[in-house]
């Protein structure tokens, strides 16, 4: 061994300890564009094992889960403050994971009557600005994500679109819109996202949140 070198049995448990710590969801990486720091966390599986789209028996339990991680991200996912360039950066973010992906999707940010952010991404179709507006529209009046209106409607054993106050011409519970919240404040703003399994477009925009405010403790 040359002198002040490493012994080689050390140096191997560094390489699997650092290449273990890479691969772990969350961790800062190195992204393309500037070597900036970022963490850039991919989309957790769903483990409680609820599909809202499917027509099959689901897991027992496994509804409730599913309520209960969605009413925890709305609990965690909050901005200090929320402008026009944090809808920017959030809005290119949901481009950037979607260009990578080759997602067929479309993406709106809005607060209140104006629309801060809009684009179709290859593949998406004219169907998609129908279900943007109509689970912002959810997600805006209930100010809770879209794919809890839904989830806690069958909690009783039915569907929210049961009840005849509930117009399905402007509204969709379906996954994919979620509230931007202000500490202190509120819902202030939608973020909102179609093309995918509605459960798909719920976390892409809980991914997309969670790495622009990480970014933002960070800075």
């Amino acid at each position: 061994m040359p002198d002040g070198g490493a012994p080689l049995s050390f140096v191997v448990l560094l390489f699997v300890w650092v290449r273990l710590l890479i691969a772990l969801p969350g961790v800062v990486k190195f992204t393309p564009g500037g070597g900036r720091l970022k963490a850039m966390s991919a989309i957790p599986p769903d483990v409680t094992g609820f599909d809202p789209d499917s027509p099959d028996a689901q897991p027992e339990g496994s509804l409730e889960a599913l309520v209960a991680r969605v009413e925890a991200e709305v609990r965690e996912l909050h901005f200090p403050g929320f402008s026009v360039d944090d809808a920017l950066n959030l809005g290119l973010l949901l481009v950037e994971l979607g260009k990578e992906r080759s997602l067929p999707i479309a993406i709106d940010i809005t607060k209140g009557e104006q629309v801060l952010f809009h684009v179709a991404l290859p593949g998406a179709t004219p169907d998609n600005g129908y279900w943007i507006r109509a689970k912002q529209r959810t997600a805006a009046r209930f100010e809770v994500p879209s794919l809890l209106v839904g989830l806690r409607g069958r909690l009783g054993g039915g569907r929210i679109e049961d009840n005849a106050w509930f117009d399905q011409s402007r509204y969709a519970a379906h996954g994919g819109s979620f509230p931007i919240f202000v500490t202190g404040v509120g819902a202030v703003a939608t973020v909102t996202v179609s093309g995918l399994p509605q459960l798909q477009d719920h976390d892409l925009v809980v991914e997309a949140l969670r790495d622009i405010l990480g970014s933002a403790l960070s800075d």
